[in-house]
């Protein structure tokens, strides 16, 4: 931004100064004072407005010149300004990721420790279930082993 401020200045600069030399040049002047089929008052007018112009265009750089160099350190103070409201908008915006990062995983962590212990309570019951199918199976075998038995004693 700054770089093509600063051309511009360049290029504004140039134009102005080659007018003026360009205006002000002893060819240019020679042309208008070596034309002997005009009469002198042309010659002269014409004179007046060539100052006329040299002095507009030098108003006109001065004004330029003021207007930019003026303006410059507001436009500087200005991008200073938008630059650092960029950077303070893009820090919240990365401290807000951040913060739902931190959130999702955080819920993670919670959704996993909920699945952790879904599967301790499975895995528990399985083995209580388990417990239980042995433990009556060593009943139906005993009470087997008790049946045979009697009917051992009463064959006898």
């Amino acid at each position: 931004m700054l770089n093509r401020l600063l051309m511009l200045k360049l290029w504004l600069l140039v134009i102005v100064v080659a007018k003026t030399l360009l205006m002000n040049s002893p060819a240019y002047g020679q042309i208008i004072q070596t034309n002997p089929q005009q009469p002198e008052s042309f010659q002269e007018r014409i004179r007046q407005q060539q100052e006329e112009q040299n002095q507009q265009t030098q108003e006109q750089m001065k004004e330029t010149w003021l207007r930019l160099n003026l303006q410059e350190p507001q436009l500087q103070q200005q991008q200073r300004i938008q630059q650092q409201e960029f950077s303070r908008q893009r820090q919240e915006m990365i401290r807000q990721q951040q913060f739902r990062l931190q959130q999702q995983e955080t819920r993670l962590q919670q959704q996993e420790f909920s699945r952790q212990q879904q599967l301790r309570i499975q895995d528990q019951q399985l083995r209580q279930d388990q417990q239980i199918r042995q433990q009556q199976e060593l009943r139906l075998q005993e009470q087997r082993r008790q049946q045979q038995l009697r009917q051992q004693k009463g064959n006898l």
